[in-house]
């Protein structure tokens, strides 16, 4: 939510939504390195030390997932870039860019959001490499 607000204000106080648009770019960085990152060391160090193993994930899931939010991003760069040029600005507009561009983008999450669960979940199967399992827990 501070993000949220934070962006909205940057929005508001630039002619260009630069900063929201840098602000949001740099947040959800900080939360997937963070988020995925510091469990995963701290998953390696545990595994190395009690276990004397190697912390071995399969990358299936995590590499669908990274896969689809790149397609999704790229589609999501386009079309900011193509309403910066046509537009004149990332954010707002006269007419129907503003509602179309909103659900543009809101659909571009739903689609991410609904793939990586179906792939979750085994509807949708993805193979990947030969990795080995990882290790069982005692």
């Amino acid at each position: 939510l501070p993000d949220t607000f934070a962006s909205m204000t940057a929005a508001r106080s630039s002619p260009f939504a630069a900063s929201a648009i840098g602000n949001v770019t740099g947040s959800n960085s900080v939360n997937v390195f963070l988020g995925m990152g510091l469990p995963w060391l701290i998953g390696t160090a545990y595994w190395k030390m009690e276990k004397d193993t190697d912390y071995a994930v399969p990358p299936g899931s995590l590499s669908f997932s990274v896969i689809t939010f790149l397609c999704c991003s790229m589609i999501c760069f386009l079309i900011l870039g193509l309403r910066r040029c046509c537009i004149g600005g990332e954010l707002g507009g006269d007419g129907c860019a503003k509602p179309f561009s909103s659900v543009l983008l809101f659909s571009l999450w739903l689609i991410y959001v609904i793939f990586v669960a179906l792939e979750s979940y085994g509807v949708i199967v993805v193979e990947i490499g030969d990795v080995p399992p990882p290790p069982e827990l005692d």
